[in-house]
């Protein structure tokens, strides 16, 4: 369970003039989802595509299953499964048909009709799959990655459209793999399904890993205050009135009010005092501190402080 499903050490992929992936390094246990998180363009698409035999690489080694996944294709094939981010099944196809037609070319597959039961498929199974909703064709790809019952399988983007009834149904099917050995890497930009699935989270930014750890250890002392404010703080004036090593960001909160956010260099900062100093310079400038709390920072803080919040292409 412990020994590497896929191990990546110093990766380089260029295209033309530009170097899309430069020394990257990971490994994914067996029995063990791994999540690799990024912005658009960080490096993590080629990453996969490498992995799973469809890229060559430029530099670097990368080992899926103990093996080469380029000279070594043909024998890794039985042994993983793919979803793509989207197509992957021939527009014609029936569902049924083609995850029957899968089932037939592994020696110990799952039954279809259990896969088809349990991603909410047995009503469309004979839909062709140009003609299912893009929630369905998700959920079939996904089938037709597990059918073969695959040592390793990547998921790209699993739940990408999905409402929250088929996206649970997904985090549960990729809990079974798991509680089954079976090793999985997971793209995906939702950050509360990485923190939620994953035992191991990587970041990648252009091209290279910018942190790696569990979530609880990419999360953990990373608390906040947190407090909304009816007029306009001065950020700079209250992060002077701070412990040194204090920062004060003014974002937009969920109900499209200003929220506060304060971070320090040591979390324990983050007491009694530290809240009363906060309390008392708005009372000194005429504001009452609102929803005034202690909070700890999820893996989309962390995801956007290691990556930026500028937006990208």
């Amino acid at each position: 369970m412990d020994t590497a499903a896929v191990e990546v050490v110093d990766l380089v992929k260029r295209y033309g003039a530009t170097t899309a992936v430069t020394g990257l390094s990971f490994t994914a246990r067996r029995g063990a989802v791994t999540a690799l998180l990024g912005p658009n363009g960080a490096g993590k698409t080629s990453t996969i595509e490498i992995c799973e035999g469809f890229r060559v690489r430029d530099g670097g080694k990368v080992r899926v299953l103990g093996l080469d996944p380029v000279a070594d294709a043909a024998a890794l094939k039985p042994r993983v499964g793919v979803m793509p981010q989207s197509g992957g099944v021939p527009t014609g196809a029936r569902a049924a048909e083609w995850l029957r037609l899968l089932a037939s070319f592994h020696a110990s597959p799952i039954e279809p009709r259990l896969l088809l039961e349990r991603l909410g498929l047995t009503s469309v199974s004979s839909t062709p799959f140009r003609r299912l909703s893009g929630g369905q064709q998700q959920r079939l790809s996904l089938a037709c990655a597990v059918v073969g019952r695959p040592e390793l399988v990547f998921l790209d983007e699993p739940t990408a459209g999905l409402d929250p009834q088929a996206r649970r149904a997904t985090w549960d099917l990729v809990a079974a793999l798991r509680t089954a050995g079976v090793a999985v890497i997971l793209s995906t930009h939702h950050m509360e399904e990485a923190e939620r699935l994953a035992d191991h989270v990587v970041v990648i930014d252009r091209g290279a890993v910018v942190a790696q750890g569990s979530p609880a250890a990419l999360t953990e002392d990373r608390r906040e205050v947190c407090f909304q404010a009816a007029g306009p703080v001065d950020t700079e004036s209250l992060g002077a009135a701070l412990p040194a090593g204090s920062r004060v960001d003014a974002t937009e909160a969920a109900d499209g009010r200003r929220e506060y956010v304060i971070t320090t260099d040591d979390p324990a900062d983050l007491g009694p005092e530290f809240l009363a100093t906060v309390t008392a310079w708005c009372a000194s400038a005429g504001l009452l501190a609102e929803d005034l709390r202690v909070r700890r920072r999820t893996l989309e803080d962390v995801f956007l402080e290691l990556t930026g919040r500028e937006l990208r292409d």
